[in-house]
């Protein structure tokens, strides 16, 4: 085997990145190394690369980035015994200490130690990319290898969509990005009565609809609170799922919900919003869930039932492009005019 890979780089503390000529990583004991078929580039890997105040503050470079992905195990590490070469595999991109108070009652998505896959360690927008044995997940034969490679966002989004009933519910999700979108088709999937959408995108609105939304609405355009109360006569809707991270839309979507709803907080606002907390939760009885990431491993198991059952998320990959064109890739995404955007070594 070949000693270098090509790997996307964030070499500087500045916009932009490099496909450089890199190091193949040597793995250790409880660890696999992967060969990347196919890696996705999400929303932080896009404020990595325009070097945005988040990255500034977080981000150490040199760093190989990306941290979503599927790919076949090629070499397995001393102590490594249920894992096999060849194996069809994605990843759990949250390394956890395992020692923690969290960690140790079952709680690792929220390690107070926790490394990230492409933003702590090197990531996956790579030929290869190193992972312990612990946060590998063997993919069922039957799924993608385009719909592998996103399991990271879909866990999300299959994390707040059915953290409480959806069966038979009006479902508000305000915010159209891969996360709200792939919520779009987990709730249509598992039975919602009607879904509602909100963003100020026209090409991701227009992704809701196919992915199942029954209305969606440009917030630019028209208000929505007194759409979703017309359409649900006048109680509101029964689930809120909170994509987008904007104080205005966290708001609207506290007063269209009804009373004795619940809510999932995922997305990550700019900074301190003000919330409405008398009428918009306390009066109304709502029931409130902040969302971080997924459950290790229970999440994995609901996305590979959902996805082993009939779940389509086909039309949420929109474009695909090679590592050679990532540029091109990434302006794409920031302009917002796309889906999921797959990157091929």
């Amino acid at each position: 085997m070949a000693t270098t890979m090509k790997a996307l780089m964030k070499k500087n503390a500045s916009a932009g990145a490099s496909l450089e000529q890199v190091p193949i990583p040597k793995i250790k004991a409880g660890e696999v190394l992967v060969k990347v078929k196919a890696a996705a580039i999400c929303g932080t890997d896009a404020h990595i690369y325009s070097w945005d105040q988040w990255a500034d503050a977080r981000i150490k470079p040199p760093l190989i980035f990306g941290h979503e992905f599927c790919g076949e195990i090629v070499e397995v590490g001393p102590g490594v015994e249920d894992l096999q070469k060849g194996t069809v595999v994605s990843a759990e991109g949250h390394f956890i200490c395992g020692k923690c108070f969290f960690c140790r009652t079952g709680q690792g998505h929220i390690c107070q130690d926790v490394e990230i896959i492409g933003v702590d360690t090197d990531g996956c927008f790579a030929e290869f990319v190193r992972v312990p044995a612990e946060n590998i997940w063997v993919m069922d034969p039957s799924v993608p290898e385009d719909i592998a490679a996103i399991q990271d966002p879909v866990g999300n989004a299959v994390h707040a969509a059915l953290i409480d009933e959806v069966v038979g519910n009006n479902i508000l999700i305000t915010g159209c990005g891969p996360i709200g979108l792939a919520a779009v088709a987990i709730c249509r999937f598992a039975g919602a009565k009607k879904i509602f959408v909100t963003d100020v995108n026209p090409y991701r609105l227009d992704l809701a609809r196919k992915l199942g939304a029954d209305f969606a609405y440009n917030v630019t355009e028209t208000g929505f609170v007194q759409e979703v109360l017309k359409e649900t006569r006048g109680l509101g809707a029964d689930v809120f799922l909170e994509m987008a991270g904007k104080e205005k839309a966290i708001n609207d979507g506290f007063k269209a919900l009804r009373k004795g709803g619940w809510i999932s907080l995922l997305g990550i606002t700019d900074g301190n919003v003000s919330l409405d907390i008398n009428d918009g939760l306390v009066f109304k009885g709502a029931k409130l869930y902040g969302i971080n990431g997924r459950l290790m491993f229970d999440t994995w198991y609901k996305m590979e039932a959902l996805l082993t059952s009939g779940l389509d998320l086909k039309p949420l990959v929109t474009h695909s492009f090679s590592f050679e064109e990532f540029e091109e890739a990434f302006e794409l995404v920031l302009s917002g005019s796309c889906g999921k955007v797959i990157l091929y070594p």
